[in-house]
């Protein structure tokens, strides 16, 4: 005897079949896009951290060609020949530059560089110098943390992952 009755759905699979399916594939895909969110976070923060490195080197050939001063401005490595180009932050925290202090007005003999990262426990900031505000100390350049206003939290706190170097 032979059975002439057809299984629903398409091509032999019913319907519920096909719904699981599309929803383990849409929960696999969405576990893959999220890694890769942080992926990105992770890269950005990388180059972040080179830019401010290359910057630092920048500013100590700035310091051996200029007796001993630091410039006010980061643009000054440009013209003075120590840097190319200044680097560009990688898009994402809405920071447009990387923040820069010197001190004192006159001559500069210390300055402050920092970077705002996206992901605020980045390996990087258990080297950095953590200087704020409050810490106005010799080692933190006693005033280029505040100079001109420039903000600087080198706390690892979630809301200011601020990764910052000093001479």
């Amino acid at each position: 005897m032979i059975n002439n009755k057809k299984r629903g759905g398409i091509g032999g699979f019913t319907l519920i079949e096909l719904l699981v399916v599309i929803a383990i594939i849409g929960i696999l895909s969405s576990i893959v896009l999220a890694s890769l969110n942080s992926a990105r976070k992770k890269g950005k923060d990388a180059r972040r951290v080179a830019d401010i490195k290359q910057i630092q080197l920048a500013l100590e050939m700035y310091y051996d060609d200029n007796n001993g001063s630091y410039p006010t401005t980061l643009d000054a490595l440009v013209s003075g020949g120590q840097i190319a180009s200044l680097p560009v932050p990688p898009n994402g925290t809405g920071q447009t530059d990387y923040t820069y202090a010197y001190y004192p007005a006159t001559s500069p003999t210390y300055y402050h560089l920092g970077a705002i990262l996206e992901e605020p426990g980045h390996v990087a900031l258990n080297s950095d110098k953590d200087c704020n505000s409050s810490t106005g100390s010799p080692d933190c350049g006693a005033g280029a943390v505040t100079y001109l206003g420039t903000p600087f939290d080198g706390t690892n706190d979630p809301v200011n992952a601020v990764y910052d170097v000093t001479p």
